[in-house]
């Protein structure tokens, strides 16, 4: 049987060629060198080869070359390079950096706190847990977010607040650290946040959900709060 391609063209069923056009749908997908498995590009990475042959992520999928798709986790990544999966995907002699998946973590977090950014400066960003609190008395939000660091205080009151309103069905984000956060919008730390409906809000999402499927499990994604007020379920966390 035919091997699907695992590379940048489309994923496209046997008899593809009696239609004229291809779905979207099936323009957007790829296979997974490490696992075989062919799925939407929003679950996989693109990594791209460089002109000396090392191989370098690319999250925004806008570099030249060939791209070569890996499941969006870590498991995933280390297991195409303990395969050699690389190298013969691209069919030449590749170099994998050493401590290329912390990389891609670092890059994927730095791509959400940037995320973040772009929703605050497009005034769909509240920030500090009594503004939160208003906010959620006011209006209905998109998702809330609380820093890994959270004091156990701050995050008792947050988790209460929301039973209290009925809102645990709300996701929450939970992969970024008060620093990261706080540096991405300019302020010391942010701990507490709520992302509100708008433009902004698929994009936050999507970042987020990538960032935690790369982390653990995609059994373990886009679970939403619940239970007491001291649990931290979230849909994203280490």
């Amino acid at each position: 049987m035919e091997q699907k391609p695992d590379t940048d063209e489309a994923v496209e069923p046997e008899n593809a060629a009696r239609k004229p056009k291809p779905s979207k749908k099936l323009e957007s997908e790829r296979r997974c060198i490490a696992t075989g498995e062919t799925q939407p590009k929003a679950g996989l990475i693109r990594f791209i080869v460089g002109p000396e042959g090392q191989i370098g992520p690319d999250l925004a999928e806008r570099l030249p070359g060939r791209g070569i798709w890996v499941t969006g986790t870590r498991e995933a990544l280390e297991q195409a390079i303990a395969k050699k999966a690389f190298a013969r995907s691209a069919k030449q002699q590749v170099q994998v950096p050493e401590g290329l998946a912390d990389l891609v973590e670092r890059l994927l977090e730095a791509r959400t706190a940037e995320t973040l950014g772009l929703a605050r400066r497009s005034g769909e960003l509240i920030m500090g847990l009594e503004r939160v609190f208003e906010t959620l008395d006011r209006e209905p939000v998109a998702a809330l977010i609380e820093a890994t660091d959270a004091g156990r205080d701050g995050s008792r009151r947050f988790h209460a607040k929301l039973k209290a309103a009925d809102l645990t069905g709300l996701p929450l984000l939970k992969e970024l650290t008060s620093g990261q956060m706080g540096l991405a919008l300019g302020r010391l730390n942010v701990v507490h946040a709520a992302l509100k409906k708008g433009r902004m809000q698929e994009k936050v999402l999507a970042d987020f959900a990538r960032l935690s499927a790369w982390r653990r499990d995609d059994a373990r994604n886009s679970t939403t709060l619940k239970g007491s007020a001291g649990d931290e379920t979230q849909i994203a966390g280490r």
